[in-house]
């Protein structure tokens, strides 16, 4: 008998908290899985710290390993048309439902920005451009309200939210080489 109170007393009480959680776990099933794209480099701290003081902050074994890339080699590779491919986002390219979030996610040693474009060019610093004219989102810098937001530091991320049906263009406007395309769907 009293083995069949305490259940019957369960079962009251398990019941209605169940009904009550189960629309809330329902309702969050319908919330896009945020979309991760990465930021990443491989500055070299020694060479980069020599010219901007405390800038790259690279915890990677890249210096240690000896594959970062030095400032000088930096600009030279940029002011070439190559440069550097360890400067990047990943994906390149995704492809999301309307409504899903992305999350941009700095793992470099040095900021970054996510700026939104409307045609793929160059940055607000001449020498990284490759010859290319600085694209008007980006020609300001950081004296402009709109790049300063999109300003990734490192170990920190970038949510972007709202973007409509389409494409979209992203690119760093420090290292306008690292781009990235958002394919939008209904």
């Amino acid at each position: 008998m009293r083995f069949l109170t305490i259940r019957l007393l369960a079962t009251l009480l398990i019941a209605p908290l169940t009904l009550w959680f189960a629309p809330s776990a329902l309702a969050q099933e319908d919330r896009p899985t945020p979309v991760q794209i990465v930021a990443l480099d491989e500055c070299d701290p020694a060479t980069f710290n020599a010219v901007l003081p405390d800038f790259c902050k690279n915890v990677t074994l890249a210096p240690v390993f000896h594959f970062a890339t030095t400032f000088a080699d930096l600009f030279k590779e940029a002011m070439q048309g190559t440069p550097d491919p360890g400067w990047d986002f990943e994906p390149d390219s995704v492809t999301i439902r309307k409504g899903t979030p992305l999350i941009v996610v700095n793992q470099g040693g040095e900021p970054h920005t996510f700026t939104e474009v409307a045609k793929f060019g160059g940055g607000f610093v001449p020498d990284l451009n490759g010859g290319q004219a600085a694209v008007p989102e980006c020609a300001r810098g950081f004296k402009d309200v709109a790049v300063a937001r999109t300003r990734i530091l490192q170990g920190s991320q970038l949510q972007v939210t709202g973007l409509s049906k389409g494409e979209h263009l992203f690119e760093c406007c420090i290292h306008p080489w690292m781009r990235v395309t958002v394919h939008v769907n209904e």
